[in-house]
């Protein structure tokens, strides 16, 4: 398994850095040399979908993808109409800022059928599959651990997602592989290899030991148990080529100077990831 020589693949899920504005995270990504970031849709909106574009391209970054669309079920036909609009209009906003994947957190049941939200997740990418084709976007189905899946996506393994964008072409439906929601998975390196000519995205932090909080509880790189560079090197074995991000909750980091979280960021990666 061979260490990462450059952070030419690196970007920066603009999450790990929450408290910068568009203008501050492309900022500080020039300064550190970082060549990708990863865009939040609540981030786009504060700054602007107009302004937002302008920010990336003048800073020369490449935006790796936007997060999020997905939480497709909802308790009335009405609302599961709004939530497929809003993805609509999610699949427009990747186009516009010229990145090709928009990431999927596919959202929770409202209530206790599972099997339903599930089936409404399959129902949703299937009608949004077209849209995305024509308008160059590949929609990226990211699996969340299991403890989010009351709280946040009915989707929570890889095996799961990868069932899901094989009903799809490959054109339009694929994978993200989130090293923390995925690592502890048995089944996890099969079905990396399954995902070959999926793989949407990577992303990576660490899972700490305890873990301090279930969503802001999340670590740089080398502070947890994950074996990070085993899963990127299986990754790439499947196909997957392209910028890994560096996705982490964590409030502890989004405290840091932008500057200094970077520094951090480009070390931790280049000797773990």
């Amino acid at each position: 398994m061979e260490p990462l020589r450059s952070i030419e693949r690196l970007s920066l899920n603009q999450i790990t850095t929450d408290r910068l504005s568009m203008r501050e995270a492309a900022d500080v990504c020039v300064r550190a040399g970082v060549p990708w970031i990863a865009l939040w849709r609540h981030k786009v909106a504060d700054a602007g979908l107009a302004e937002s574009k302008r920010l990336i391209r003048d800073a020369g970054l490449r935006i790796s993808s936007l997060c999020r669309g997905g939480f497709f079920h909802a308790a009335t036909p009405e609302a599961r109409r709004e939530r497929i609009d809003d993805n609509r209009r999610a699949i427009e906003e990747a186009a516009e800022l010229g990145t090709d994947t928009l990431v999927l957190v596919c959202g929770p049941a409202e209530g206790r059928d599972i099997d339903a939200a599930r089936r409404t997740v399959e129902e949703a990418i299937g009608e949004l599959a077209p849209l995305a084709r024509s308008h160059g976007v590949k929609l990226g189905i990211e699996p969340l651990h299991p403890m989010y899946a009351a709280e946040r996506s009915v989707i929570n393994t890889l095996g799961q997602a990868n069932a899901l964008a094989e009903k799809f072409d490959a054109r339009d439906v694929g994978v993200v592989v989130d090293a923390f929601h995925v690592w502890w998975d048995p089944e996890l390196y099969a079905q990396i290899k399954r995902a070959e000519g999926r793989i949407l995205g990577f992303h990576v932090s660490d899972w700490l030991v305890p873990m301090p909080d279930i969503l802001m509880g999340r670590g740089m790189m080398g502070d947890g148990v994950i074996e990070l560079r085993r899963m990127r090197t299986a990754v790439e074995a499947a196909g997957y080529d392209g910028p890994i991000e560096v996705e982490i909750f964590n409030r502890e980091v989004w405290d840091m100077p932008g500057d200094e979280a970077l520094s951090l960021i480009k070390e931790r990666y280049l000797d773990h990831v």
